[in-house]
C-alpha cells in the first residue's frame, strides 16, 4: 500500500509542480515516447533475464503491492512452531520429531501455522536441517555451516530481482535520450515548418528525455530498493531459525533456544518475551 502512496505523492509533486507553473498537461501525455522507452526497456529487461527470473520478478513487484510478508507476527508463529518442535524433542526425543518433519501438512504442530507452511522454502530450510539433526553424528557448528550456506543461496537468489530491476532503471534516462533524438530527427524534416510546429515538436522530443528520467528516478530505482530490502528482510527470518535450531543442538531447553531465535529478530518485529512466556505458559498447562 505504501508504494502506491508514494507513486501517488511523485506524481502528484512533479505533474504539480508543472501545472502549477503554467504548463499545459496535454504536452506530457506522448503515448509514442512512451511506448519508444516503455517498449525498450521491456525488450531490455526479457533479452538481460531468464525466463524462471522473469517470474520472480513479476512476483515481487506485485509483491510490494500489498505490503512486504515480513511481520511481527510471522515471526512470533515462527517462534512459537520451533518451541513446539523443541519440546517434542525434549519429550519424546528426536526420533519423534520424524512423524513431524516428513510430512509437515499433515504435522498437527506445523497445522497451527498455515502462514508458515505456505512458505515452501522456508519450511524446506527447517525440515532439510532437523532431518540432519535426527540422523545425528553431526556437529553443531557443521550444521551452521550448511545453515549459512543455504542462507547465503536463498539471499543471493532473493536479490536478483531487485539487482535486474536496478539495472532497467540506471538505463531509463539513455532510453530516454533515445527517444528525443528520434524526435529531433522528426524535427529537422520540417526545420522549414513555422516556428510553431518546430516548438512542438522539440517539446514533445524533450518529454522523451523527461520520461526517462522522471521514470527511473521516480519509480523503477525506488522499487529495486524496496526489492532489495524485502529481500534483506526475508534473509533475517532464516538467520532466526539458525538462531534457534543450532542452539538446540549445542543442548540447551526449548526455551532457552527459542530465546536465541527471539534476541536474533530485529527490533521492528521482535516479538517481546513476555509475549513468549504467556506462550510458553499455555502450552505448559
Amino acid at each position: 500500500m505504501l508504494v502506491i502512496v508514494g507513486a501517488i505523492i511523485v506524481l502528484g509533486a512533479v505533474i504539480g509542480g508543472f501545472l502549477m507553473e503554467g504548463g499545459p498537461m496535454p504536452v506530457l501525455i506522448q503515448p509514442v515516447e512512451l511506448l519508444i522507452i516503455g517498449g525498450a526497456a521491456l525488450g531490455a529487461l526479457i533479452i538481460s533475464t531468464p525466463k524462471t527470473l522473469l517470474g520472480k520478478i513479476i512476483k515481487a513487484v506485485l509483491g510490494t503491492l500489498g505490503g512486504g510478508k515480513v511481520n511481527k507476527q510471522i515471526y512470533l508463529d515462527l517462534l512459537k512452531l520451533m518451541y513446539e518442535i523443541f519440546q517434542v524433542t525434549r519429550k519424546d526425543g528426536l526420533i519423534a520429531l520424524e512423524s513431524h518433519i516428513e510430512h509437515p501438512e499433515k504435522s498437527k504442530i506445523f497445522a497451527n501455522y498455515p502462514k508458515i507452511l505456505k512458505e515452501h522454502h522456508l519450511l524446506s530450510f527447517m525440515t532439510d536441517t532437523f532431518r540432519l539433526i535426527v540422523l545425528g553424528g553431526i556437529a553443531p557448528h557443521d550444521i551452521e555451516t550448511l545453515m549459512d550456506m543455504d542462507i547465503e543461496t536463498h539471499h543471493h537468489e532473493g536479490t536478483k530481482p531487485g539487482m535486474i530491476l536496478q539495472k532497467i532503471g540506471d538505463s531509463m534516462p539513455g532510453l530516454g535520450i533515445v527517444a528525443a533524438v528520434l524526435g529531433i530527427v522528426i524535427t529537422m524534416q520540417a526545420i522549414n515548418g513555422p516556428p510553431e510546429e518546430i516548438g512542438h515538436k522539440v517539446a514533445v522530443a524533450l518529454v522523451g528525455t523527461f520520461l526517462g528520467i522522471f521514470l527511473s528516478y521516480g519509480f523503477i530505482q525506488p522499487l529495486a530498493t524496496n526489492l532489495d530490502l524485502a529481500a534483506e528482510e526475508d534473509s533475517k527470518v532464516y538467520e532466526a531459525i539458525k538462531a534457534g535450531v543450532i542452539s538446540l543442538a549445542k543442548g540447551f531447553n526449548p526455551i532457552v533456544s527459542v530465546e536465541f531465535a527471539r534476541r536474533s529478530i530485529p527490533s521492528d518485529f521482535r516479538p517481546t518475551f513476555q509475549e513468549m512466556e504467556t506462550f510458553v505458559k499455555g502450552v505448559k498447562k
